[in-house]
């Protein structure tokens, strides 16, 4: 890889100092002598923990949906583009109208909301509504991430693999997905940090009440109006989480060395001298025959 130009390196590390000090800075602020009993009162609990237990609801319904949908938008389909831009939408929305969108469509008086009312259901203002909201603004992170990996793979494995007659399930299950693993995790984490850090849309939909929709950003929220050492605590457990949920797929997996650095290197034919003491490369006959009768193919190297 040949090396970044000058000014590439210090423009970067303009944007890495703008995205850390101010964090760094903020913690500074934090006071510490109070942690401990910040984190452990009813308030801050209840909404870590409803917080906890709709990131992961909505992690899983991100998942059954999104990679659905990355696979279909990675594919060419009258459509496409229109269908990709949708999906991108929310990416570019403020929360409150986002919010606003699911209340108009989902409230008690809402388009869809009227009649599940009538029927006993209840959304609007309530735990369910938060899981909804966390899902309408991750999912894109989630879909558009693992997309982008998808159209990036080596192209031609799945057709191979259906040629060979396994069927379209086992294709995305045993070639699709395994390819593109990291983008998926990568997606997932990143879905799964923006359900933590959800606010507006959360607030307009679904309200804030403790334990039931009050989530740790409408906490924090809360807390800065009353005392701003609380909110600073509180964000910094919020920052805490996002950075490990993020970092876990940035972790170097222990990668296997190429057999030089493990071992030492066997003999090669070229290595083989002759009698007279010079190189000599031997000759290695190969012959492989192979035939798939299932697919009427046959094959001899």
């Amino acid at each position: 890889m040949s090396p970044a130009p000058w000014w590439l390196v210090a423009l970067a590390g303009v944007a890495l100092a703008y995205l850390v000090v101010p964090l760094l800075f903020m913690g500074a602020k934090v006071p510490w002598a109070s942690f401990g009993r910040v984190i452990t009162s009813d308030s801050a609990r209840d909404a870590l923990w409803l917080s906890v237990r709709t990131c992961a609801a909505a992690i899983v319904i991100d998942l059954v949906l999104g990679v659905p949908a990355a696979v279909a938008l990675s594919r060419r389909w009258r459509g496409v583009r229109v269908a990709r831009v949708l999906v991108a939408l929310p990416l570019s929305l403020p929360p409150v109208v986002a919010g606003l969108a699911l209340l108009v469509t989902f409230g008690r008086k809402g388009v869809l909301g009227a009649g599940l009312e009538a029927a006993g259901v209840h959304i609007a203002f309530s735990t369910i509504a938060v899981v909804m909201a966390q899902v309408f603004v991750s999912l894109p992170f989630l879909v558009i991430t693992l997309e982008a990996a998808l159209r990036s793979r080596t192209q031609g494995l799945e057709q191979t693999a259906a040629g060979l007659g396994a069927g379209p399930s086992r294709v995305l299950f045993t070639i699709t997905l395994p390819t593109v693993a990291p983008g998926l995790a990568r997606g997932t984490a990143l879905a799964l940090a923006r359900c933590l850090g959800e606010f507006g849309a959360t607030l307009t939909f679904a309200g804030s009440l403790q334990g039931v929709t009050r989530t740790m950003p409408l906490e924090i929220y809360l807390a800065r109006e009353a005392d701003s050492g609380t909110a600073l605590t509180l964000g910094v457990v919020l920052i805490v989480a996002a950075a490990v949920i993020v970092a876990l797929t940035e972790w170097p997996g222990r990668r296997r060395r190429p057999a030089a650095e493990d071992e030492p290197a066997s003999p090669t034919p070229t290595d083989v001298p002759d009698p007279a003491g010079q190189q000599r490369a031997a000759a290695v006959p190969v012959h492989v025959d192979g035939a798939v009768t299932a697919r009427d193919w046959q094959g001899s190297l």
